[in-house]
């Protein structure tokens, strides 16, 4: 989809309110399912909170209750993003520290003495 369209679209969707929106999203996700055009699927945490939302308003829940469950769970994902990123940041620190510098180009890395290697196995 070109971009122009889906500013267009966006357009549109701005007038509706949350009720009319959601049918408009029902009715893109039928013809997904009809037409099987979707690109990439969501991550496990968003379709987690795809069925929260889903199941709420099943229950006819109040569309502001669904808005602020949507919200905790967009927070809660960002938070987990960063938790990941910083545990792969952490990662690869330990990687860069524990494994040996390596040699600038054209060099042949040093290697022991023969003398230092019998000593220290003596």
């Amino acid at each position: 989809m070109d971009e122009l369209l889906k500013k267009r679209i966006d357009r549109a969707l701005e007038n509706l309110d949350a009720e009319q929106a959601y049918k408009v999203l029902d009715y893109v996700e039928f013809l997904q399912s009809k037409y099987g055009t979707r690109s990439r699927g969501p991550n496990p945490f968003e379709r987690l909170a795809d069925g929260v939302e889903d199941t709420l308003r099943v229950t006819r829940m109040p569309i502001a209750a669904i808005k602020g469950t949507r919200e905790v769970f967009n927070t809660a994902e960002r938070v987990m993003k960063g938790l990941a990123d910083a545990g792969r940041s952490v990662v690869n620190e330990l990687q860069q520290t524990s494994s040996p510098p390596e040699p600038p180009p054209g060099e042949r890395p040093k290697r022991p003495a023969p003398e230092a290697e019998q000593s220290e196995s003596a």
